[in-house]
């Protein structure tokens, strides 16, 4: 009976142990199960966010795209807005009352209307402090320097893209001769 319950005994601490050392080994198992699985989300949360900046960039470069197509349309239109006006400006004075050319000035304005829509502003030119970015300056005359004297052809921006600057005749300050007939009459 003794080596009965010794046997037992032994059986009881062999069991024991090969419980403790299978949970030991289920334990690891189950770690590094654990751990691959963190892998796993942590790469897919990385795929996804791949993914939605992909989307992101597919919807800018169509946008990009369409707004290009639409720049080369307009800006294929703005020599007819340029003549337009050129028309418009050296119309007889018998003429400009005549209905035909209140149909002409119409379809003109319908003409901007659109452009605008499609987000074409004009580039303000006159009166303002030259920017390289915005104007392109063909001539300096005698005035206030860097001040944009007068407007050649307008310039337009397709939102927030120069389209076509301006090109204007800037001031380039006061001739030196007359500075120096100042300076020796006083």
């Amino acid at each position: 009976m003794e080596e009965e319950k010794q046997l037992k005994e032994t059986t009881a601490e062999i069991l024991e142990t090969e419980v403790v050392e299978n949970m030991e080994t289920l334990k690891q198992a189950l770690a590094e199960e654990k751990a691959k699985a963190e892998r796993y989300l942590a790469n897919w949360q990385r795929a996804q966010a791949d993914f939605i900046n992909y989307k992101k960039r597919a919807e800018q470069e169509k946008n990009e795209v369409t707004d290009f197509a639409n720049a080369v349309l307009i800006l294929n239109l703005l020599p007819v807005l340029d003549d337009l006006e050129r028309a418009f400006v050296s119309l007889p004075s018998r003429l400009q009352e005549l209905t035909w050319m209140d149909g002409i000035r119409l379809i003109y304005r319908k003409l901007q209307t659109i452009l605008e829509a499609q987000g074409l502003t004009r580039i303000k030119a006159k009166g303002e402090s030259f920017d390289p970015k915005l104007h392109e300056a063909v001539v300096r005359e005698e005035g206030e320097e860097g001040v944009i004297m007068e407007e050649l052809q307008k310039g337009y921006k397709l939102k927030e893209r120069i389209l076509r600057p301006a090109l204007v005749v800037v001031g380039k300050g006061k001739e030196e001769k007359e500075t120096i007939a100042e300076n020796k009459g006083e």
